[in-house]
């Protein structure tokens, strides 16, 4: 079937379910170690508690690629049948986080929160390829990048502005602020009603011979294993490259998520977590100087996110910026990328002279072009080297480099190299930062000549 161009609404609308899924994300991203050390796990420790997040988009992500490029439903289409089921699962999973009562639950909760936001995002890749023709492809994920920096911003500020109309940001020691608890269910809401928005709006593309498509969908699992693992062998030299350069580039994300929450109450905020161990809160006069400590925490803890919510303006901007650019020209994707991850690195830097915390205003600009550039370009420069038939799997495989960094990371590899820096925890700031620029000078080794648009 011949595609035609599609404008701006109809690409907003299959789009719109990503604001949802950034709420999740945003969410989990700037404030699950906020929990993890409210229910009392050491800053050395949060790390590998993250490790559920890249373990789970290993296992779903080519999986969810694979079923998705072989399902046809007659009513909900090929992507969208994932959208929803995905939708249910994330929406559940982070309305439940907050209410944790120990370590352990909320380390499952993230596993399953992670798994059903991955089968929701996943087919969202691939269906820009699926309904866009090659020339407003790199429009189509700009498009999508544009809605998640409008996610990443509202949802970090969610506890913070939640305060501000009077919930209550503290708690007893190991329980979690009404707050954070507020703000995943209006993020469950959100992500719910969004995906089901582009569900009910949008329409896809039957397979060009729906008799063919069954006979190749029924070949069985094992089948189904081979085709997946010949096309993992074969493999694009572009797709090699710019899995590289995924690699360096969530590693620093990674680090981000995991650790900015200590890294920065800590050193710019001077607000560290206090342990109860370091207290005995039999004596009034402790207890009461333990409550003061966590409730600076908790406060600061709402500023940090507030603060990481500008990286998804300034994404957003930046993609707002390439989304009317790209709608009437092309763009070298390669340079925009390369000095887009070179900014995000300094602005992680810059963390480390910071002693007022309104100048991570300007480190989370910085960030936010590497975060804006991350979603989108190295998406469109795939687009265009692999099988339109097996974009899910192209999609899900090229995923999958983005989930071995965090997976090196999580093990061991944050705490390793912050720790040749020295104990702080902002040192963490700084190993991502080397990681974003070095993963921007790996640009210069693509040199395929169909990566523009």
């Amino acid at each position: 079937m011949k595609k035609t161009h599609l404008g701006f609404w109809q690409i907003w609308n299959m789009s719109f379910g990503f604001l949802g899924i950034q709420f999740g994300f945003a969410l989990q991203g700037g404030f699950m170690s906020r929990i993890f050390q409210t229910l009392g796990a050491d800053k050395s420790e949060i790390p590998l508690l993250w490790i559920a997040a890249p373990l789970t988009g290993l296992i779903v992500q080519p999986i969810i690629g694979y079923l998705s490029d072989n399902t046809w439903h007659p009513v909900l289409g090929r992507r969208r049948p994932y959208f929803l089921i995905g939708a249910i699962l994330s929406s559940l999973s982070l309305f439940f986080v907050p209410f944790s009562s120990t370590l352990w639950i909320a380390v499952g909760l993230l596993w399953i929160l992670d798994a059903s936001i991955n089968i929701s995002m996943e087919p969202f890749r691939a269906l820009v390829a699926d309904k866009l023709v090659e020339e407003q492809r790199t429009y189509g994920f700009v498009m999508q990048t544009l809605i998640i920096g409008i996610g990443t911003w509202i949802a970090s500020a969610l506890p913070w502005f939640m305060t501000r109309l009077g919930v209550s940001n503290e708690a007893l020691p190991g329980e979690i602020p009404m707050s954070i608890k507020v703000a995943f269910a209006i993020g469950a809401l959100v992500f719910f009603l969004t995906i089901l928005y582009t569900v009910l709006t949008t329409s896809e593309y039957p397979p060009e011979d729906l008799h063919d498509f069954n006979a190749k969908k029924n070949k069985g699992f094992k089948e189904g294993l081979k085709d997946f693992w010949a096309q993992f062998i074969s493999m694009p030299i572009t797709m090699k490259k710019l899995g590289l350069i995924q690699f360096f580039s969530w590693f620093a994300f990674f680090t981000m998520w995991s650790m900015a929450n200590p890294a920065i109450t800590e050193h710019i905020f001077n607000a560290p977590f206090p342990l109860e161990s370091d207290y005995n809160l039999t004596i009034p006069a402790e207890a009461e100087s333990f409550a003061l400590a966590n409730a600076k925490f908790q406060t600061a803890s709402n500023s940090t996110g507030s603060y990481m919510g500008i990286y998804g303006v300034s994404s957003m901007l930046f993609a707002l910026f390439l989304t009317l650019y790209t709608a009437k020209r092309k763009i070298n994707r390669k340079y925009i990328h390369m000095a887009s991850l070179i900014l995000g690195g300094v602005g992680f830097l810059l963390m480390y002279g910071i002693k007022d915390p309104l100048y991570l205003t300007a480190s989370f600009s910085l960030i936010g072009f590497a975060w804006g550039s991350i979603l989108s370009m190295p998406y469109a420069m795939l687009s265009g080297v692999v099988d339109e038939k097996n974009m899910g799997v192209a999609m899900g495989l090229f995923n999958m480099f983005i989930v071995f960094p965090q997976i090196a990371a999580a093990i061991g590899g944050i705490n390793f190299l912050s720790s040749l820096l020295g104990d702080a925890s902002i040192n963490a700031m700084i190993i991502a930062g080397l990681s974003l620029i070095l993963a921007g000078g790996l640009n210069l080794f693509i040199n395929e000549q169909n990566l523009n648009g």
